[in-house]
């Protein structure tokens, strides 16, 4: 069972907020983690890698930050089924690319500008994510 965080979950959803308005502020863009992570890689359409790279990297830096500052490691519960995650994988992008960005994109900033499209979107993210975990737990075992 996964613990209730209730403390964490709000500072990470207000960091999460605050990275995205920051983003749309200072850049003009979405914070879809997706997209930004793709035009990390050639061709380069734009001159806006550095602030690319600096997101992503903000991103794999903060559990470092987290143990830097408490000590603790963040806990991390990753199936050791190959097999499963590599699919598990392959559907994520493909659902990124198919659904035109990422839970992120969609999730967090098509929400919060009303978006018809990213409602549609955040919801077909859900339902999946519901209907992968009772498969997952309770059908295959994973």
């Amino acid at each position: 069972m996964t613990e209730f965080t209730p403390f964490a979950s709000l500072i990470g959803g207000m960091m999460i907020g605050l990275s995205a308005v920051l983003l749309m502020l200072w850049e003009g863009r979405i914070a879809g983690i997706s997209g930004i992570a793709g035009r990390l890689l050639p061709p380069y359409r734009d001159s806006a890698f550095m602030s690319r790279f600096g997101f992503v990297a903000g991103l794999v830096a903060a559990p470092f930050t987290i143990l830097a500052l408490t000590g603790e490691v963040v806990a991390q519960t990753i199936s050791s089924n190959a097999t499963l995650m590599l699919v598990a994988g392959l559907l994520v992008g493909f659902g990124s690319v198919w659904g035109n960005g990422c839970t992120s994109g969609h999730g967090v900033c098509g929400l919060s500008r009303l978006s018809t499209r990213s409602l549609v979107a955040t919801g077909v993210f859900m339902a999946t994510a519901f209907a992968t975990v009772f498969v997952v737990r309770h059908l295959i075992g994973g």
